[in-house]
């Protein structure tokens, strides 16, 4: 059988090809996700005007708001 030694070395293998890969993938994800987040502490720190939850109300995507409710679900 195998040693701990062979299984260690086999395991860096399968780690290594698994990383060359998915690589690139997790690069560019990573540089997406690391952009909204310095996008988000950005607009946190200049301030605005918190968004209000009101209960109950839904508002579809593309509509203003106030102009087209729906109250309750679907």
């Amino acid at each position: 059988m195998f040693g701990l030694s062979e299984l260690a070395i086999i395991l860096i293998v399968v780690i290594a090809v698994i990383a060359v890969k998915k690589g690139p993938e997790l690069t560019r994800t990573a540089g997406k996700s690391a952009r909204i987040l310095k996008a988000e502490a950005r607009a946190a720190k200049e301030g605005g005007p918190e968004p209000q939850v009101i209960q109950g109300e839904v508002f579809r995507p593309g509509t203003a708001a106030g102009t087209e409710q729906s109250h309750g679900t679907r």
